[in-house]
């Protein structure tokens, strides 16, 4: 029974830590959009650049 509990709760914490993770990267996501429209709008593009390709990084 022990071992169905360690089981159980190693279970739990993964899903805990995916959850985390992902919402994590949703808020790197959605701060790179932010910065992506700023540097749009300065006609910032070497910014542009950068953003958008760290952005394809994290899609992947």
């Amino acid at each position: 029974m022990d071992n169905m509990k360690v089981a159980y709760e190693t279970m739990l914490g993964l899903a805990a830590e995916m959850v985390l993770d992902e919402a994590l990267l949703n808020y790197r996501i959605e701060k790179i959009y932010c910065a992506i429209d700023e540097a749009l709008a300065q006609g910032d593009v070497e910014s542009f650049r950068l953003l958008t390709d760290e952005l394809k990084d994290l899609q992947l």
